[in-house]
């Protein structure tokens, strides 16, 4: 995907997040993210938005440290001003990516073709994951586009499981196989001595998890399971979930 498509997806599932916490309301519970509830949701994702778009203003040559998860969700705005905040930040960190010089030289924390592509593509990641953080406290789950959901999953596989250590279940590694079925895209990942060795491929594994892009994308972010997702896969279940247990995404 090319930067501005992601600057547009970002734009989409952050008002489709908003949206999504004013009809559940601030004390709606998460089902995602237990025990966050949804004015948790927005104080991390309103926090998250200005700490990248920081990165765009000052350009710092390291990544900038920020406050502990528990921090950032006891402060933000207050709670009858929160949405307004949420949505300020999100329209903020648009316009900056939009205006953005393409050539700026920032820190990252992942390969990308350049810091603004990787800034541009974390943040409508970051984002669509929270809108499906948000939507499951009204009770649904999003259905993304196919493309949109299988560079997810690229960046997911590629980018934070190759840059990942992990502690093996029993001692034991493994591979596993990701394939999208409406896209025709295959990852391959080998968990091997604490680390993700993955490529965009296909080949033999111990495990096969497959499924529409947009079915995949919220099964192996831990959004849905797999009969939500309409995710099926072959082979040692254990496998799967030394990379569900492994391969996860924190704040801190």
């Amino acid at each position: 995907m090319e930067i501005a498509e992601h600057i547009d997806a970002l734009r989409e599932h952050g008002g489709l997040l908003a949206d999504a916490a004013e009809c559940a309301g601030l004390e709606a519970s998460v089902s995602s993210c237990v025990p966050w509830r949804v004015k948790d949701l927005l104080r991390h994702t309103g926090y998250v938005h200005r700490w990248a778009a920081s990165h765009i203003t000052e350009r710092p040559a390291s990544v900038l440290d920020g406050p502990t998860e528990a921090e950032i969700l006891s402060g933000g705005a207050t709670d009858e001003e929160l949405l307004g905040w949420f949505r300020q930040g999100h329209g903020a960190l648009v316009e900056t990516l939009s205006a953005a010089d393409p050539g700026l030289q920032t820190a990252t924390f992942m390969a990308a073709p350049s810091p603004l592509a990787f800034w541009a593509r974390r943040q409508a990641h970051e984002t669509a994951i929270h809108r499906a953080d948000a939507e499951t406290a009204v009770g649904k789950l999003p259905d993304f586009p196919a493309a949109f959901a299988a560079d997810g999953i690229d960046e997911l596989i590629m980018g934070f499981g190759r840059r990942r250590k992990y502690q093996p279940a029993g001692g034991r590694d493994g591979v596993l196989r990701v394939h999208t079925t409406d896209t025709a895209d295959s990852w391959y990942a080998a968990m091997k001595d604490g680390r993700v060795q993955a490529q965009l491929d296909d080949g033999p594994a111990d495990c096969t998890v497959g499924g529409t892009a947009s079915g995949v994308y919220l099964f192996l972010w831990n959004r849905a399971d797999s009969a939500q997702a309409g995710v099926t896969f072959d082979g040692d279940p254990d496998v799967l979930a030394l990379w569900q247990s492994g391969v996860r995404v924190r704040w801190d």
